[in-house]
């Protein structure tokens, strides 16, 4: 019985694995992985490890820890302090307490309670094909992979310039009526808005980048209506979009709620909820929260490595700048390819939206299926996303260089053209 034969009995069939032919992957080092066999391939996907696959640094706070003392955050010790220290001091605002849980699901699910909590609403505002995680709350808000419409939902657009989804008048007007629409369909069921739940970039609908002040008016009508908003920073922080550490700095917004994930541990279970000392003091007379693991000693530790790596090792402007070259290399090969309609993204968090007929932006599932699996034997590791699984999503861990950018790109280059 072969690996795969042996996984589909163990864990069944529901898990989904990449690419036709799958990697059976042994090892991983920076900015790279290795399979069984021997093989090496540039992970251009990876945001979970986001300072590089098992970075030496990390890797020996979580074992000096491990080795010391893990317990739960009914206990006092100091790395959890450190750690909520850390990320205050890199966040905007009074945005400056820190409740620790494992996972963005976690984050979300706690931010929605938190939301409902602070402001006696109940209803929720989403983006239509976003992602936020699968708890049976947050499940509920995750419309890419969810059918429900519980009535205290109301789904707005999310504002893709590329591919409109209204025509005629201002574009950018007519995404924010689309959330102005959202607020009014609860209020028509009974309901009013305890939060948005928002993506500081639309990741699952294929990497759409805000433009500029639609935060701004977002935010405020929402708070108008009595809600609070939540930025699920769980792809887009740390980093990941360049020139700033957060994603919704972009347009100059400050949030009330701050969910973070995948890249806090680089590859370890680690995830949080950032907001105010404001509140933290409402919620604490209205909601219990306790999460065994959530903040634990040995996480913790993992954190407060991540920063400092960031910190020493300048990522933040290594994102700024490989992602800038990347992303102006990638719009060449858009002049070059009539297959790629858009380029799209900030930073290390970029995607490619292909076409089969240029005029009318008719999106190519099967050039980007067909693609993803090409550049995978070409040693280069990308995914796929977006509405209709035709956008590339590039997402390396954040210390990819211009050499591997040159490397993504010769190999798009060589895949494109035998395409």
């Amino acid at each position: 019985m072969n690996l795969l034969e042996r996984r589909t009995r163990a864990m069944g069939p529901v898990y989904e694995l990449f690419y036709d032919d799958p990697v059976h992957l042994v090892r991983g080092e920076g900015i790279w992985l290795y399979d069984a066999d021997g093989c090496k391939y540039l992970d251009c996907y990876n945001n979970v490890a986001s300072v590089g696959h098992c970075h030496p640094d990390v890797v020996a706070a979580l074992a000096g820890q491990a080795a010391t003392l893990n317990t739960n955050t009914r206990y006092l010790y100091e790395n959890v302090i450190e750690l909520s220290e850390k990320i205050a001091s890199k966040m905007p605002g009074n945005l400056s307490v820190c409740m620790f849980v494992c996972t963005g699901t976690e984050a979300n699910d706690l931010a929605t309670r938190i939301a409902r909590a602070v402001t006696g609403n109940y209803g929720m505002l989403v983006s239509e094909y976003g992602y936020h995680g699968n708890s049976t709350l947050v499940y509920a808000l995750s419309t890419a992979d969810s059918d429900e419409r519980p009535d205290w939902l109301s789904v707005f657009e999310p504002p893709c310039l590329y591919r409109p989804a209204f025509n005629g008048g201002d574009p950018v007007e007519s995404y924010i009526g689309s959330v102005r629409d959202a607020i009014a369909g609860l209020d028509q069921k009974g309901y009013k808005p305890a939060g948005i739940m928002i993506d500081s970039i639309f990741d699952s609908q294929g990497t759409i980048v805000v433009p500029d002040g639609y935060f701004r008016e977002v935010y405020g009508m929402v708070r108008d209506g009595g809600g609070l908003v939540i930025a699920d920073e769980v792809q887009a922080g740390y980093c990941r979009t360049g020139d700033y550490w957060w994603g919704f700095e972009h347009d100059g917004v400050v949030p009330d709620i701050v969910t973070l994930g995948k890249p806090m541990g680089d590859g370890h279970p680690l995830a949080a909820v950032v907001t105010t000392p404001e509140i933290a003091g409402i919620i604490a007379d209205r909601l219990t929260y306790f999460n065994t693991f959530g903040g634990n000693p040995v996480s913790a530790a993992v954190g407060k490595a991540v920063i400092d790596v960031i910190d020493r090792e300048n990522i933040l402007e290594n994102v700024t700048s490989v992602g800038a070259f990347t992303k102006q290399e990638l719009q060449k090969l858009g002049d070059k390819y009539e297959a790629i309609g858009d380029v799209r993204g900030r930073g290390l968090f970029l995607s490619v939206d292909l076409v089969s007929d240029p005029a009318a932006k008719t999106p190519d599932a099967d050039a980007a299926h067909r693609m993803v699996n090409m550049m995978k034997d070409e040693g280069v590791l990308i995914s796929t996303h977006g509405r209709h699984g035709n956008v590339l999503k590039i997402r390396p861990p954040m210390v990819f260089s211009r050499d591997n950018a040159d490397q993504l790109l010769a190999a798009l280059d060589g895949c494109l053209g035998r395409l």
